[in-house]
């Protein structure tokens, strides 16, 4: 009786990794520039185009990264693929979505009080 287990996908294990650090890169530089223009000129559009592409693509490309890396990470682990993208997928979209609404709560907080509405230490 023969039985092969299959190679796990360290390539993919290794690709999610980079996806997510350099579009998390790419999310930070996107999100330093409008809050710096924000700062400078404290307009409500400049807020509002924040939530837009520019700053949702990178976010979706860590998404992405986060969701590879944790299936291939199953994988490594002896998980079935299906089984694994099938824990991940949910998992990092529902997280994703978790992070981006926290992340437009915060913008509009900033928005309403400006930089004070997110002074914690003033608690």
């Amino acid at each position: 009786m023969y039985y092969s287990i299959p190679d796990p996908p360290y390539f993919l294990l290794v690709a999610g990794f980079l996806v997510s650090l350099a579009s998390g890169a790419a999310f930070e530089a996107v999100l330093k520039q409008s809050v710096q223009e924000w700062a400078k000129n404290r307009s409500t559009r400049t807020l509002a185009n924040m939530q837009g592409m520019p700053l949702f693509l990178p976010f979706m490309g860590i998404v992405f990264g986060v969701c590879l890396f944790l299936s291939s990470g199953m994988e490594v682990f002896g998980f079935s693929t299906q089984l694994a993208y099938a824990v991940s997928v949910p998992l990092t979209l529902f997280i994703g979505w978790l992070v981006w609404s926290q992340l437009s709560k915060i913008l509009v907080q900033l928005e309403r009080g400006g930089s004070k509405a997110l002074d914690l230490d003033s608690l």
